[in-house]
């Protein structure tokens, strides 16, 4: 019994998810009220709150869903003992593009985040922890990079930090003005999209400066 319950608090708490993810997109995060959610998912407010704390909860929740199929792929590329880090960030990279693609919600939740999402009034507290995630996720890429440094993949004196923001910011960049103007295959042209990006790590501008160069030394 107890575990029949545990299994249905799961499928209204993804029950919620869902119906958030439909009225975020329908009327934008700051529009919408959660109980307006609660009607979209059948449930009662109080049935909301017992899954999370607040709206800001509840849209990190949604986000996170994004990330979760990612990250055993993300953790690889990460992990010394992975010997093809750069590969495993790769087929990471073109996954995320081809499943904006083609998985509706992945391309909804998205919509949301990009172009949905003010961080005023209650979200002001989102604004802050979007910027955590983001400064994590450009660490994250950072360690990522130096594994495949390390495995002899990229230059020795690669960047790391640098070449991470310039990644970040070019995959925002695609995924941000393609679901503005979907004027292309994004699937079809997401490998080469992804090495295009990876050959700019190779770019000597990326390369880490002579210290005299960096302290402005002549």
């Amino acid at each position: 019994m107890a575990r029949r319950t545990k299994e249905e608090a799961q499928a209204t708490r993804v029950q919620i998810l869902d119906a958030a993810e439909r009225v975020f997109h329908a009327q934008g995060v700051s529009r919408a009220s959660l109980a307006e959610v609660a009607k979209e998912a059948g449930v009662s407010r109080g049935a909301i709150y017992w899954h999370f704390e607040n709206k800001i909860d509840l849209f990190q929740a949604m986000l996170e869903r994004l990330r979760l199929p990612l990250e055993e792929l993300a953790r690889a590329s990460e992990s010394e003992d992975e010997p093809d880090p750069l590969g495993c960030m790769r087929e990471l990279l073109i996954k995320a593009l081809t499943r904006l693609a083609c998985e509706p919600q992945t391309h909804r939740t998205h919509d949301i985040l990009r172009y949905k999402c003010e961080y005023t009034g209650e979200l002001l507290g989102l604004r802050e922890r979007m910027q955590a995630l983001s400064i994590e996720c450009d660490q994250r890429i950072a360690k990522a990079l130096s594994n495949a440094v390390n495995k002899g993949q990229l230059p020795s004196d690669l960047d790391c930090a640098r070449a991470a923001v310039c990644l970040h910011a070019y995959m925002e960049g695609i995924e941000s003005n393609w679901l503005l103007v979907p004027n292309f295959d994004l699937a079809q042209q997401a490998p080469a999209l992804v090495d295009t990006v990876l050959d700019m790590l190779r770019s000597p501008a990326l390369r880490l400066m002579p210290v005299s160069q960096a302290s402005g030394e002549k």
